[in-house]
């Protein structure tokens, strides 16, 4: 069962990414530590998110675990 697009943000926001801007219904997230890298959510709340928003968030998730343990 897809998850629901609040999972993925509450997912970012966990992970210390923050909202860089909003337009109509698409989102883009943003980390310190990965500037190159970006995640564009769109859709309502309560759509379920498609694969390539999972993979993208999956991504970015990934890319910031990596930061961190090469900050240390």
């Amino acid at each position: 069962m897809p998850r629901k697009i609040p999972q993925l943000k509450r997912d970012l926001r966990h992970a210390g990414a923050y909202m860089d801007r909003e337009t109509g219904d698409h989102e883009t997230w943003k980390h310190p530590l990965v500037p190159d890298l970006y995640v564009e959510l769109s859709g309502a709340d309560g759509d379920d998110a498609k694969p390539y928003q999972e993979k993208r968030v999956r991504a970015l998730l990934q890319r910031i675990e990596q930061a961190r343990r090469d900050e240390h």
